[in-house]
């Protein structure tokens, strides 16, 4: 089984370490995309600054993350369990895991990254800005990008619990032959069902972690309905049921407000 999450757009920034070395990288049947990729970044964040804001939908005040995709090669770099920063991170808690269960995060998480392709939680990587959005000069979008690289280098035949946001599940859709679970939230009240968007991130990350910290789930038999079983066991109320694309489910978290 693998759990697939997405990148945060905001990072901590490594005081110090040895900068990235792109054939160290898990996946390094992706190193020459991953080379493409990093060197039309650097060209936009090196080239007209308006422009770059534009594409890495970057405010005025963020012109320090152009600073950054400047300097990729030499600045510091640390795993990314340790540079990805926000609620999905945060929640869950890759450093703060059982030991047990960080060897399963190490083996069984992959962050999927517009800039990267896919990374396992100790692959070293400097902060950096590229959303999957963001246009890069001479470069398709990142769906065409990796495509074709991950469906290659990612397992066919792993069932997939996927905690990603629309953008980064369009770079890999998921195993041609096994299952992939689409992890939702919706908030109740009064009877009435709200999609939720932002919030979404923590219950993601805590359901990332209680997975995880779960022996029972790594038996080699997980199935869709096994998976749901295991949360709801963990305390959250979940409805699964198949989703448009075959073999894909869709597994939502009710979150019940009084």
């Amino acid at each position: 089984m693998l759990i697939l999450v997405p990148p945060s757009e905001g990072k901590t920034a490594p005081p110090t370490g040895a900068p990235l070395t792109l054939d160290a990288l898990s996946h390094p049947e992706l190193g020459p995309v991953r080379s493409t990729v990093l060197a039309a970044l650097e060209d936009l964040s090196r080239g007209d600054e308006e422009r770059a804001l534009a594409e890495l939908h970057l405010g005025p005040r963020s012109r320090e993350d152009l600073q950054a995709n400047r300097v990729l090669r030499t600045a510091p770099a640390a795993p990314a369990a340790e540079v990805y920063t926000g609620v999905l991170f945060d929640r869950l808690g890759l450093g703060s895991l059982p030991a047990a269960a960080r060897r399963r995060a190490e083996e069984h998480v992959l962050i999927v990254s517009a800039l990267w392709g896919v990374l396992r939680p100790s692959d070293r990587i400097p902060a950096y800005r590229c959303p999957a959005g963001a246009r890069l000069p001479g470069q398709d979008s990142a769906r065409r990008t990796w495509a074709e690289p991950l469906a290659r280098a990612l397992p066919a035949d792993q069932l997939v619990v996927d905690l990603r946001s629309g953008p980064y599940r369009e770079l890999w859709r998921g195993p041609a032959d096994a299952p992939t679970v689409l992890v939702g939230v919706v908030r109740e009240s009064g009877g009435r069902r709200t999609v939720v968007s932002h919030d979404a991130k923590a219950t993601r990350g805590a359901i990332g972690r209680a997975l995880l910290r779960d022996r029972g789930i790594w038996s080699g038999n997980e199935s869709p309905k096994r998976v749901a079983r295991r949360i709801e066991a963990a305390g959250f109320t979940v409805e699964l049921e198949p989703a448009g694309r075959p073999g894909t489910f869709e597994l939502t978290v009710v979150e019940r407000v009084d």
